[in-house]
């Protein structure tokens, strides 16, 4: 069976963290975990990041955008990442405390 679009970013992401040493883990929504919650939780040279992974043209969910919103608020750092951007995410590996979250560029205005 042919790996989704949205699988291949995943991997791209997780391949990623691997390389640059990053805690990388996928929540898994069995109860434990609440809904919206991004699908990669970081944490890299002391700094916390959120990664909602999508792909083509895929936009996150309303309820995705709120979780990412309270990451941000809390000081973290919130990402959606696609095979268009995969730039972003290695920019905050490479210095993660010069990254800016990118969820914003997603609100509806």
């Amino acid at each position: 069976m042919a790996a989704t679009p949205e699988k291949k970013v995943k991997d791209k992401i997780k391949a990623l963290c691997k390389r640059y040493g990053a805690y990388c883990v996928s929540p898994v929504m069995n109860g434990m975990a609440s809904n919206g919650t991004p699908d990669f939780l970081l944490c890299h040279l002391g700094y916390f990041a959120g990664v909602e992974a999508k792909a083509g043209r895929g936009k996150p969910t309303k309820l995705q955008l709120v979780r990412l919103g309270e990451i941000d608020k809390a000081g973290g750092i919130a990402l959606i990442i696609n095979e268009n951007n995969m730039n972003e995410l290695e920019a905050f590996l490479i210095a993660p405390g010069l990254m800016h979250s990118t969820f914003r560029e997603w609100v509806p205005k």
